[in-house]
């Protein structure tokens, strides 16, 4: 496996048309499974560790992201991925960070990412750093397939749009959605849960329990109570709790079309995000 800085060398002939997993490190279970999931079709997998500086806001944690690249390659060495991406900030960003974030700024998101008031009203600088970054890794990679977990299920929404929107710049790229992963208790895996005390860890669990729960409901007010319910009685800070259209991520008044659940939530510091397709039995 190989651990490529520069960019000029992921056009080797042997990672062509390669399968793509970006990541900002700190891997853990879930990211392996994507790597497994983009190893099926025999392509090479390139999995890149870059953390992105114009997707966190003034007051996030930038600083104290894990980074843990001895940790990251590790792991994925037995996964079969073919090289890892760890490009320098002017690689990504070769007119400069200053520069980038106001591109960021001023980027014309898809609808999806700028009407919904989830992630975007919470944070937002994210979205337009987000689809700064993978832009330009894609880009630099120009894979055939890239593969992102429904953990954070819109950014995905986010890219799907923005490959969609610009075949001319992105081509026949496809955007392949896998499965959130979860720990044998529920809790959705993520880089940040390594922020939670082990007595938080149960709290934690109350967005998978508000999940399960929200199931029950009949009504799309009902399942949105449920969930705050769930989420106050562990002590949990609620941003939204909310069930929403599955592809524009609008609100929805009832479970005619697909749906999604969605949640975020603060933890003493750390802020938690988890969602679940809703399947409501009548």
């Amino acid at each position: 496996m190989r651990i490529i800085d520069d960019p000029n060398l992921l056009s080797a002939p042997d990672l062509c048309g390669c399968n793509f997993v970006p990541t900002m490190g700190a891997l853990h279970a879930g990211h392996g499974s994507l790597v497994e999931r983009a190893r099926v079709d025999g392509r090479p997998v390139i999995v890149s560790i870059f953390v992105n500086p114009t997707q966190f806001g003034p007051r996030e944690d930038y600083a104290r992201y894990p980074r843990t690249l001895d940790a990251d390659c590790a792991l994925l060495e037995p996964l079969g991925a073919a090289a890892v991406f760890v490009p320098p900030v002017e690689a990504i960003y070769p007119r400069g960070l200053d520069a980038a974030r106001e591109e960021a700024a001023a980027l014309a998101l898809p609808e999806v990412a700028t009407k919904p008031g989830l992630e975007d009203a919470c944070r937002p600088t994210h979205f337009g750093g987000v689809a700064l970054v993978v832009g330009r890794l894609f880009d630099l990679v120009r894979p055939a397939r890239a593969f992102f977990g429904e953990k954070d299920y819109q950014q995905l929404r986010l890219i799907e749009d923005m490959v969609a929107a610009d075949r001319g710049r992105f081509g026949a790229l496809e955007v392949v959605p896998c499965p959130t992963v979860r720990e044998g208790n529920g809790l959705a895996m993520s880089s940040r849960n390594r922020y939670l005390a082990p007595e938080e860890r149960d709290a934690a669990l109350a967005l998978s329990r508000a999940l399960q729960i929200a199931h029950s409901a009949q009504r799309v007010a009902t399942a949105e109570r449920l969930m705050r319910d769930t989420l106050d009685a562990h002590g949990l800070e609620t941003e939204y709790a909310v069930v929403r259209d599955a592809r524009t991520l609008l609100p929805v008044t009832g479970f005619e079309r697909p749906t999604r659940a969605l949640i975020a939530a603060r933890l003493g510091s750390t802020r938690l995000i988890d969602n679940a397709a809703m399947t409501v039995w009548r």
